[in-house]
This record gives C-alpha cells, structure tokens and sequence, in this order.
C-alpha cells in the first residue's frame, strides 16, 4: 500500500512501484560529495538516485537527464511513483538522493503535516492545470447541481478552486489564495457539488462528473492533451506559473553534493529545454 496526503493526514492508496519500495542506501555518499559507483568502460561511474512521477518527469530524466548525465560519468537511476508522498519519504529516510514530481507548496506543506526536512534546490518546469469535459462538453453546458471532481490535496485542491475561479464558475473568499479550500467558496452559482478525490483517480472520475480538474501529467497519462482537450487552463502570467513551477527536491545537507550539482546542471540545459517543447505538446513548460 502507499499514502496520499492530505489535511486528515495519511490515506490508504495503491499504485507504488514494488520495485521502488524494496530500495536501500544512498547512491551519493562521502564527506566529498562524491558518490560511490561500478566500474564501466575502465573508470568509476556514480550512481545517482532519483524518484519521479512516470509522466512527464521520468520521461523527461530517461530521454534527455540520463544521456548527459553518463558523459558526465554519472548513472542515473530513476525509480518511478504513482503517488505524491513516498517519493519524499524515500528522500527523507535516505533511499533516493532526489525527487522530482511536486511543487514548493505541495512540499512546504508536506514537510509541516510530516515533520521532514527536504528543501527545494531547482525549478523545472511548469504543468498548465486544466478543466477537461466529462458529462458536460463545455463550460457552457455547467447546470445547477453538477458534479466537479477536484484533487483532495491541500495545494492541489487550491489550483482547481483558483481555475474555477478564473473561469467565472466560483468566486472565493478574499484571500483565499493558495491555501482555499471548497469551504473558502464565497460565491457558487450554480450550486456545483465537489467531489474531493486522490490527484491520480481525478481523471478517472470524468465519465461520473460534469467536468473535472486534472494535473497536467496526470491528464497526458490518460491520453488527454492540454492544447486540445483543456475546456480551459491557467494563465501562463498568472500567480499559477511561478507558484506552482515543478522543483527537484533534496533532503537538507545534500545540496552541495557533487553529484546533486550535476543533476540540476543536467536538467536546467538547453537540451532538456528543448526535448520538453517538442514533446509535451504545451502541457508542460519549462521555467529556466
């Protein structure tokens, strides 16, 4: 089983890879920073472990992370999660040296319910959240009484409310901002009724609601594009962008480390820039 977090704390999910929860010991090791590794083509190669979200950030490691980082003389081994919270215990209990798979808000808020110590050391890149169609085609079409899925945890939830909010459908209380939740909704209209639910089943949920609001890597996993498919997403000026850009985490004490300076030298190039343009079709964005 894994945990999902949320303001109740922990709730009972399936999907970790088995393979990632049987992981043990820091690639990254010494006072130097430098990591221990295997021998390969006759000189020393590195390990570096990294956990992430199968889309887009494991596709974004294995097509253009993992090939600069091997002319380096590091291997990158990337061990793919299917839920938001034991990516950072892996981190935290020293079974990954990284993670790569939330925001700043959603990790700020972790560490206060969890009492862990990881810290942010890159941003990378950015997912358009969106509302996509399920019983009902268009926004339009919304009538009194709908459903609309939205993702139960804390920051997430905020993101849906706050597109709801853009598009006119809601109004939240002054100040709600990034922390709102359904009971900062000041204004609703039409009477929407939200149905609360795990950030990974939301899209699942499409053919029992009116609309739904999906993570952008969540939603290209189930074959939906955000330039095609998205009844609507955040401005790309808006507080959203910078807010909720997608960071490579680190436990505190580890950001000096050799291997860790690669890592974000590796994701922050021009070659990563340029595989996410040409092959997320604008569901995501990078911020560097």
């Amino acid at each position: 089983m894994t945990y999902q977090i949320s303001r109740r704390g922990f709730a009972r999910i399936a999907g970790i890879s088995a393979g990632a929860a049987a992981l043990a010991g820091f690639g990254l090791v010494g006072c130097s920073g430098a990591p221990e590794g295997t021998k390969a083509t006759g000189s020393a190669r590195k390990t570096i472990k990294i956990a992430a979200s199968p889309t887009p950030h494991a596709e974004i490691l294995s097509g253009a992370v993992k090939p600069l980082l091997e002319g380096k003389g590091y291997t990158l081994q990337i061990d793919e999660f299917n839920d938001y919270v034991q990516p950072n215990l892996a981190v935290q209990e020293g079974e990954e040296n990284a993670n790569y798979f939330q925001h700043q808000p959603y990790l700020d808020n972790f560490n206060k319910e969890n009492g862990t110590d990881l810290i942010v050391v890159a941003a990378i890149h950015y997912e358009p959240f969106g509302l996509y169609a399920g019983k009902k085609k268009s926004l339009s079409e919304l009538s009194a009484g709908d459903q609309v899925a939205v993702p139960s945890d804390a920051t997430n939830e905020a993101r849906a409310l706050l597109l709801l909010q853009q598009e006119g459908i809601i109004k939240l209380k002054d100040g709600a901002g990034i922390e709102a939740t359904v009971n900062d909704i000041a204004e609703n209209p039409l009477n929407l009724s939200f149905k609360e639910l795990e950030a990974a089943q939301v899209s699942r949920s499409l053919r029992d609601v009116a609309i739904a609001a999906i993570n952008a890597n969540y939603a290209i996993e189930a074959g939906l594009s955000v330039s095609k498919d998205a009844l609507a997403v955040e401005s790309a000026e808006g507080k959203a962008a910078s807010t909720y850009a997608n960071i490579l985490c680190v436990k505190r004490g580890s950001e000096n480390d050799e291997g860790i300076k690669a890592l974000v030298e590796a994701l922050r190039s021009d070659e990563v820039r340029d595989f996410i343009n040409a092959t997320f079709d604008g569901a995501v964005l990078p911020v560097f």
